[in-house]
C-alpha cells in the first residue's frame, strides 16, 4: 500500500499522529499552491496556514477507493480554501475598519450638510474627522466595493443570489475550463489507440470488456493499458 495512502488510512481510523504527519510531509506541496497568491495582499504564512486548513479537508474527505494520487486531489482543495480567503475573510476582514469609517464619513456628511446647507468636500469631512483626505477616500471606495460584492442582483420566491455568488461562479467556470485546457493536451500527447482508450471508458463510459472487444485485446489487456495511462497522465500532472 502506497505510503500516504497508509496515513490516510491511519487518520480516517482518528490517529491524529498519522494525519500530524501528511501534512508535515505536505508542507511543499502547500507552499507550491501559496505561491500561486502572492502579491494579493495577505502575508504568506497567513496563506501557509489557510492552505493547511485546505490540506486537512483533503485528508478527511479523501476516498481511499480513489485511483488518482492524494497530492492530485489535495491541491484544488488547497487552492480552493486560500481563494475563499481572499476572497472573503481577505478583503472583507482588511476593509472592515474602513467600512466603519465610511459610515461614520455619511453620518458626518449629514451633520454638516445640515449646519451649513450646503454639500461637504471630502477635505471637510475628513479635516471634521480628523483624519487624512486619502484614508477617507479609500474608505468609501472599500464600503461601496463590499456592498456592491453582497447586492441582490435577482430574487424569487424568497431565493436571492448575489453578485458575490455570480463570481464564486465565475471562478469555477475558469478552473473548469482550465482543467479541460490541461487534460485536452495530456490526450494529445497519447498514441491514437491510447487516446481512444480514454475516450471509450471516461466519455463513453464503456466497461473494459466493451473497450475490448472495440479494440480487439483483452479485458485484461485493456486493463493494464489503462493502468498505465492514468499513471503516466497523473506524472505529467
Amino acid at each position: 500500500m502506497d505510503h500516504t495512502i497508509a496515513l490516510i488510512q491511519k487518520s480516517h481510523q482518528g490517529d491524529e499522529e498519522a494525519k500530524a504527519q501528511i501534512v508535515e510531509e505536505n508542507t511543499g506541496l502547500i507552499w507550491c499552491v501559496v505561491k500561486r497568491f502572492y502579491n494579493r495582499g495577505a502575508e504568506a504564512e497567513d496563506l501557509f496556514q489557510i492552505g493547511s486548513i485546505g490540506l486537512l479537508k483533503a485528508i478527511d474527505k479523501f476516498d481511499l477507493s480513489y485511483d488518482v494520487k492524494f497530492s492530485t486531489y489535495a491541491v484544488p482543495m488547497i487552492s480552493g480554501e486560500i481563494k475563499r480567503f481572499l476572497r472573503d475573510d481577505g478583503m472583507i476582514k482588511v476593509s472592515r475598519s474602513l467600512k466603519e469609517m465610511a459610515y461614520k464619513a455619511h453620518c458626518c456628511r449629514e451633520k454638516l450638510q445640515g449646519e451649513n446647507g450646503d454639500e461637504p468636500s471630502l477635505g471637510e469631512i475628513a479635516k471634521t474627522m480628523q483624519v487624512d483626505k486619502e484614508e477617507l477616500v479609500l474608505a468609501l471606495e472599500a464600503g461601496a466595493e463590499i456592498e456592491s460584492l453582497h447586492k441582490t442582483i435577482y430574487q424569487k420566491d424568497g431565493h436571492e443570489i448575489q453578485l458575490l455568488d455570480k463570481l464564486e461562479e465565475k471562478e469555477e467556470r475558469e478552473e473548469a475550463v482550465l482543467n479541460r485546457m490541461l487534460l485536452s493536451q495530456l490526450l494529445e500527447q497519447l498514441r491514437p489507440e491510447e487516446r481512444q482508450l480514454i475516450y471509450l471508458r471516461y466519455f463513453a463510459n464503456k466497461t473494459q470488456t466493451e473497450v475490448g472487444k472495440i479494440l480487439g485485446i483483452s479485458q485484461v489487456q485493456v486493463s493494464r493499458m489503462e493502468k498505465r495511462i492514468l499513471e503516466e497522465m497523473r506524472e505529467k500532472i
